[in-house]
């Protein structure tokens, strides 16, 4: 019998999506819910599992092509099964729970999201763990949506077993720049360039920046901040966070707690701008930068202001893996209200954003990097740190925005341990 795949609806006002990789090919045989080709669309990009087992016997979608949603674009034949129409579709969970479990073994992919308790497992992958007497919810899922596949089982099974513990993140100022998957052009004998069509996403990103660049009037402020007490409080903390909570403690969920306290004394900062209306937003829905080796994506932290720091250090780890492995929801990558990115991490000293549109400021964090500063007429040596904003200018006054900036510093730098 024969199962069509369909381009799928990755969200309620997405009508389309651009193939950009096909994972099998015709002839290969898929088991239910393999990732069998990949997607763009304008907020994300996925990986789409197979809806059934079996042999792949006819794709319809190439490579770069941009098709509606519920549009066959492969056939699988499978034994036993009946004809229909199975849309293979990344599944989607109203809440996802953040992914709080061990990393992956080494032979795994590097970013892959541990399964969620609660998360979607197949029968295939339940009879095996039942089998072999393990917790599906301790195997590293590369599937869709953080799905175990059957091969995940297996690579888990083969691998003893165990998932090594997460290890502590070094600091800021000592940890290297991460490995980035930069693609070499390889030049013809006698040729001086090369050329190839842009991907999708790096097409969407550019349209965005020149979009955002003739919206918003920008203008940037950047402050100093002294971030030694932080520092002191994640290396006495970070132990304390792998082991009780099973997740790392990263600046980040710092810098987003501090954030969401100034953006309740400030709320123009966390508004847009709708025709000659201004529209405040009651909901503070912080978007984290995440860089790609192809790009760069903003999955959202809704409702961040009612996150402890533990809540805040799970959900930004579970949101970059799977935005690194490509098992973000749509919903995910929507209704933003402030964001914050970090081009620090590569040892920058700071950077000048260009606005995540609509919303009307972004936040940039530097690198934290030990400097002799001048402390109550005395030199001492501290960590510090530059943080910018680049700020919708039409909207957000300078006096605004550098008051806005001397909040979150202060709340860095007098950081309340009680939260931790």
């Amino acid at each position: 019998m024969r199962v069509d795949v369909v381009m799928p609806q990755m969200g309620e006002s997405i009508a389309e999506g651009t193939i950009t990789r096909w994972i099998k090919q015709v002839g290969d045989t898929v088991q239910r819910d393999d990732p069998i080709f990949e997607i763009s669309t304008d907020k994300v990009d996925a990986e789409i599992p197979s809806p059934s087992s079996g042999k792949i016997v006819e794709i319809r979608g190439q490579e770069g092509d941009t098709v509606p949603i519920n549009q066959v674009v492969a056939i699988i034949e499978t034994e036993g099964a009946a004809t229909g129409t199975a849309p293979a579709v990344a599944e989607t969970a109203a809440a996802p729970a953040p992914a709080s479990a061990p990393a992956a073994p080494a032979a795994a992919t590097p970013a892959a999201a541990a399964a969620t308790p609660g998360r979607f497992v197949s029968p295939v992958v339940k009879k095996i763990a039942a089998e072999h007497g393990i917790d599906p919810a301790l195997v590293p899922g590369t599937g869709a949506g953080g799905r175990v596949t059957k091969k995940d089982i297996t690579r888990f099974l083969e691998q003893g077993g165990a998932t090594a513990a997460p290890a502590a993140s070094a600091p800021a100022s000592a940890r290297p720049a991460p490995p980035s998957a930069v693609t070499v052009p390889h030049f013809e004998p006698g040729t001086t360039e090369r050329r190839e069509k842009m991907s999708r996403m790096r097409e969407m990103i550019a349209e965005h920046m020149i979009v955002s660049r003739r919206t918003s009037a920008h203008v940037q402020s950047v402050f100093e901040v002294d971030m030694s007490h932080i520092v002191a409080l994640r290396d006495k903390y970070k132990s304390v966070y792998a082991e009780r909570h099973g997740t790392k403690l990263t600046f980040t969920p710092f810098f987003i707690k501090a954030t969401c306290g100034a953006l309740k004394a400030w709320p123009v900062v966390n508004a847009s701008i709708d025709g000659k209306e201004i529209v405040y937003k009651k909901a503070l829905n912080i978007g984290i930068a995440v860089a790609l080796d192809r790009g760069l994506i903003v999955p959202v932290i809704r409702n961040a202001d009612e996150l402890s720091l533990v809540g805040l250090a799970k959900r930004t780890l579970d949101l970059g893996q799977r935005a690194r492995t490509k098992q973000l929801n749509p919903d995910e990558v929507q209704a933003g209200t402030f964001t914050i990115t970090n081009p620090g991490q590569f040892g920058g000293l700071f950077g000048l954003p260009i606005i995540n549109q609509p919303q009307v400021a972004i936040m940039g964090i530097g690198g934290i990097k030990k400097r002799p500063v001048v402390i109550n007429d005395a030199i001492a040596i501290r960590s510090m740190m530059y943080m910018t904003m680049s700020y919708d200018h039409r909207l957000v006054d300078g006096a605004v925005a550098d008051q806005f900036l001397a909040m979150v510093q202060h709340s860095l730098e007098t950081f309340d341990e009680s939260l931790l």
